[in-house]
C-alpha cells in the first residue's frame, strides 16, 4: 500500500518534469537518435551519368532505375536507360527504351543519336544514318559528337573508303547537359 500523500508527490513530479528544459541533453552534450529521413538529395541521373562516365555500366543503370522511380519513365530517363543497356551489350532492351524516349520526344537530341549508336552497333547504317542526321538537325549542327557519328555512319553506309583505323573508333553516347546542351555521356 501506498503512503499518505504519494499520489500527490508523483503528480507532482510529473509536472514539474513536464516544465523541464530537458536537462543536459538539450544543451546539444549528449547524442540524439536521429529523425526521420528525408527526401535525397542525390539525383540519379547525375549519379549514373558519372557511373556511365567511369564505365561502371550495371551500377549506372541501377542509379537510372531509381531516378525512373522518382521521376517516371521521361524521355531523359528512358534515354540514360536505354544508354546503359546499350553499354551492358542489351541491344534489344536498349533498342526498346531509345526508341521510346525518341518516340516521346522528337525533339530530343540524344536519344536520337544513341539510337543510332545502338543501330550502328547492329550493323544498320543506313537507318543509323537517317537517324544521326536527324539529331544533328534536332541539335542544330551544334554537337561535335554527334557530327562525327553522323559522318561515320554515312561513311560506313556508302562504304565511300575502307581505312583500317576506322574500324576501332567508337561513337560517343551523349546526354542532355544544364539547359539544352549536349554532352558526351
Amino acid at each position: 500500500m501506498n503512503p499518505p500523500g504519494h499520489g500527490l508527490a508523483v503528480a507532482l513530479v510529473l509536472a514539474l518534469a513536464a516544465c523541464s528544459t530537458g536537462g543536459h541533453l538539450a544543451d546539444g552534450d549528449g547524442v540524439y537518435a536521429p529523425g526521420l529521413a528525408g527526401k535525397a538529395d542525390t539525383d540519379g541521373l547525375i549519379v549514373g551519368h558519372r557511373l556511365m562516365a567511369a564505365g561502371e555500366y550495371e551500377l549506372a543503370l541501377d542509379a537510372y532505375t531509381r531516378a525512373a522511380a522518382q521521376q517516371g519513365l521521361n524521355v531523359d530517363t528512358l534515354s540514360a536507360l536505354g544508354s546503359a543497356n546499350l553499354r551492358l551489350g542489351r541491344l534489344g532492351q536498349a533498342e526498346s527504351l531509345l526508341r521510346r524516349a525518341a518516340k516521346e520526344a522528337p525533339d530530343f537530341a540524344p536519344a536520337w543519336n544513341n539510337l543510332g549508336v545502338l543501330l550502328m552497333e547492329k550493323g544498320d547504317f543506313g537507318e543509323a544514318a537517317e537517324v544521326f542526321r536527324r539529331a544533328y538537325a534536332t541539335d542544330n549542327g551544334n554537337s561535335d559528337q554527334i557530327r562525327e557519328n553522323l559522318r561515320l555512319a554515312l561513311s560506313k553506309r556508302d562504304a565511300l573508303i575502307y581505312d583500317p583505323a576506322q574500324e576501332n573508333q567508337n561513337l560517343e553516347l551523349v546526354r542532355r547537359a544544364d539547359g539544352d546542351t549536349i554532352e558526351p555521356l
